[in-house]
């Protein structure tokens, strides 16, 4: 398998490159800054610079040739209300016109559960951010695309546990980047997980145990050691 993952000098995806490359996974790592190359190829994953902002979907369907999953965790990172639009939007709508004419079937979004940060009172940046992720999330679902969404709650630097609550709707609490990271890596490795909004808190249940009952078709949500039914 080859994954194509685009935002990968990020907290997120910098750790699912090296949790994949770990596990034997081809992986190619886009990123936008020069100065953050090394700190890719050091994950594993093969390093390459691109551009949400300035390249067409025609180069980016050229670098996702022969990929079987493109993971989109790029984001503006608070950098503005345009940058947002730029990236996190209409970079988003690029990846995957470029995913579809590249015959990349599969596409894992990272979005964001929309209760996650409320209280930070982050204002209309905050907002707009959130307009933005939940739009993505509509075109995606509109594509022919074996697509996958999560929605993180509130992220965290913390260790990962490697526990969480996951289904189509969980209460916003906070959780680990290690563990968003490993979730996607569980989930890449089970296409029956297809076609799904996730929503991941860190919890009590092992990741691969969340995957599995996710993958095989459990509608409700993963909590402790059983599965509250939707």
């Amino acid at each position: 398998m080859k994954v194509f993952v685009i935002g990968a000098a990020g907290g997120v995806g910098s750790r699912l490159c090296r949790l994949l490359a770990d596990g034997g996974t081809a992986v190619t790592g886009m990123h936008r800054n020069l100065l953050q190359f090394e700190d890719v190829a050091a994950t594993g994953a093969t390093a390459l610079i691109g551009d949400l902002i300035g390249d067409d979907v025609a180069k980016l369907a050229h670098r996702m040739a022969g990929h079987d999953v493109v993971v989109f965790t790029a984001g503006a990172h608070g950098t503005g209300i345009d940058q947002t639009s730029l990236i996190d939007g209409r970079g988003l709508e690029k990846a995957v016109a470029a995913a579809e004419i590249a015959q990349v079937p599969r596409f894992v979004l990272v979005s964001a559960l929309p209760e996650a940060g409320r209280g930070s009172n982050a204002g209309e940046r905050f907002e707009h951010y959130l307009t933005v992720k939940k739009a993505t999330e509509v075109h995606l679902c509109g594509t022919d695309l074996d697509w996958l969404i999560v929605r993180p709650g509130t992220l965290s630097d913390d260790a990962g546990s490697g526990l969480v609550t996951a289904g189509p709707a969980v209460i916003d609490a906070p959780v680990s980047r290690d563990n968003v990271a490993g979730f996607l890596a569980a989930a890449i490795a089970r296409p029956e997980l297809s076609q799904q909004i996730v929503e991941l808190t860190d919890g009590e249940t092992a990741i691969a145990e969340a995957v599995a009952v996710l993958a095989g078709g459990g509608t409700g949500v993963v909590t402790g050691r059983r599965l509250l039914s939707a």
